[in-house]
């Protein structure tokens, strides 16, 4: 009922909000005789926000057309390399007639970024696509919304989400490095753990940036959260159903909105000092400012539906049962065993300020993996980094990019090599399975 309750507040703001744009540009526009009215800066800067805060926000595009290359200028294309219900892989496919710009890319590794399925889109880490486009070959997983996909699709649960991870490595290739953001770090670590026991080939390396493996390490809100409803708490109060008006009508959902208002519930002076501060800069004519402002909530108010199941599994996998770290954890019949992993090298990323994933969550990841040799395991900390900062702006660009950049090139072995390590990886796997 709450779902088709928002849906029709959205309806009936929908004309209010067309309204106050164009009124914004009734007291803003050079050939309006209203521009020349007393206060009319004022009144266009008002009409504007009220216009913002009453839209309806779309899934941005990631917009990423060119990259540089060793000091080349190179065309982006976006490509869809592989499509399932829930998420397509994306591949951004760069172009140049530049002959050196052209051997340089062909030696330069491949990179899948399994972008987070926690509210916002994809296009949250287009700072971190674009960063990478200079020295990698890119690929990001696209996660759908939810009331998008219809019910005859069938559910997706997180084991779901660990096999649509495991199907993208094996499509990209094992020579493929891993960095996963936020939430997909327990997911990730779990699909190429699966992967190492079964003897496959797993990825080069696995960044891990800001993600809850062992959310009892300095808790947040988010955890805390989490942690103190219970179960059917979470299913009573926050899973409703897709009105009939998306595809995906009558599928269990955890709502964007609701998604939406809880970010804005965690600090909402600063947003609400973010907004007075557009306005401000509308009426001094700052319009850089303003444009920034824009970029980003257009961005962070442009929210997805996930699936319930998906959600719920999370909640007690990772937030209440931990049984990845506890070592319970099982998808699809099959234990989850990070200490199997052997030759793809480690690197935890976290933020100091990280409001989300405490301290310690992420770096967890090296007391679970065992079986990588120690001289293949780092860790960087992110001073004065919080949440979004350790993969968008400035500090990602300058103090996060190098060092991922660094080890993903260290790490980085020919198909000669990796082809000299895969037969002894499967003949491990095949003893404990002996002995299993």
């Amino acid at each position: 009922m709450l779902y088709q309750l928002y849906e029709t507040q959205r309806a009936l703001m929908a004309p209010f909000a067309e309204f106050a744009s164009a009124s914004s540009k009734l007291y803003n526009h050079p050939l309006s005789p209203f521009t020349h009215t007393p206060m009319a800066q004022r009144i266009s800067a008002g009409f504007d926000l009220v216009h913002r805060l009453a839209k309806e926000y779309e899934k941005p595009q990631f917009g990423i057309t060119s990259a540089v290359v060793g000091g080349t200028p190179v065309a982006v294309q976006e490509q869809v390399a592989l499509n399932k219900p829930f998420c397509r892989l994306l591949r951004f496919k760069r172009f140049t007639d530049d002959a050196a710009a052209l051997d340089l890319m062909k030696g330069q590794p491949t990179v899948l970024v399994v972008a987070p399925l926690s509210g916002h889109h994809a296009t949250l880490l287009r700072d971190t696509v674009k960063s990478l486009l200079q020295d990698h070959k890119v690929y990001i997983t696209d996660w759908t919304d939810a009331r998008m996909v219809p019910v005859e699709d069938g559910p997706f649960h997180l084991d779901d989400y660990v096999q649509y991870v495991q199907e993208f490595i094996r499509h990209i290739g094992a020579d493929a490095h891993v960095i996963s953001v936020c939430q997909p770090t327990v997911p990730v670590l779990a699909a190429i753990s699966l992967m190492a026991s079964r003897g496959e080939p797993t990825p080069q390396t696995m960044t891990m940036m800001g993600g809850p493996i062992d959310a009892r390490k300095s808790p947040t809100a988010v955890n805390n959260l989490a942690m103190n409803k219970s179960y059917e708490w979470f299913e009573n109060n926050v899973i409703y159903r897709v009105p009939p008006n998306y595809p995906g009508a009558t599928r269990r959902v955890y709502p964007g909105f609701l998604q939406h208002t809880g970010f804005v519930a965690m600090n909402p002076d600063r947003h609400l000092s973010s907004h007075y501060d557009y306005f401000l800069d509308l009426v001094r004519g700052d319009e850089d400012s303003a444009e920034g402002h824009r970029q980003f909530y257009d961005e962070y108010n442009a929210v997805l539906d996930m699936p319930a199941e998906y959600y719920l599994d999370t909640i007690k996998t990772v937030f209440q049962d931990f049984a990845l770290v506890n070592g319970t954890w099982q998808v699809s019949g099959e234990l989850v065993r990070p200490q199997d992993i052997e030759s793809t090298a480690l690197l935890t990323i976290e933020g100091e300020l990280d409001d989300i994933s405490g301290a310690g969550q992420t770096k967890a990841a090296h007391g679970l993996c065992t079986g990588i040799p120690k001289d293949r395991q780092f860790h960087y900390d992110v001073v004065g980094a919080g949440h979004y900062g350790i993969f968008s702006g400035r500090r990602w660009r300058e103090k996060v990019y190098p060092e991922v950049r660094d080890f993903i090139a260290r790490h980085h072995a020919g198909d000669g090599e990796r082809a000299a390590t895969a037969p002894r990886t499967a003949r491990k796997a095949t003893a404990r399975k002996a002995k299993g």
